[in-house]
């Protein structure tokens, strides 16, 4: 089992040596969106920049309906963290 793990993990290094920290810009909107959209335009951003299957979006409407209940205050905190992160990537 150890030599398994310790080639699952030096092929994952070696496979994946040209991953970067960069945000994919597109994932910035969909945070940003989820944060301080309604849902009905949220739905329409996130069909939009992923078109994902329609259990996808059901349950990130579950999620949103639970973070919608956050202050506003709350979520600024976690898009200027979001915007700390991408100044220290580019």
């Amino acid at each position: 089992m150890r030599l398994f793990l310790s080639v699952l993990l030096v092929t994952l290094a070696l496979c994946c040596s040209k991953a970067n920290g960069i945000t994919c810009p597109a994932l910035v909107t969909e945070v940003e969106s989820f944060l301080f959209l309604d849902m009905s335009a949220y739905k329409s951003v996130l069909q939009t920049l992923f078109d994902p299957p329609q259990e996808v979006i059901e349950a990130k409407m579950t999620v949103k309906a639970c973070t919608d209940q956050m202050s506003l205050e709350n979520k600024m905190l976690i898009s200027s963290t979001l915007a700390k992160a991408m100044k220290n990537c580019q």
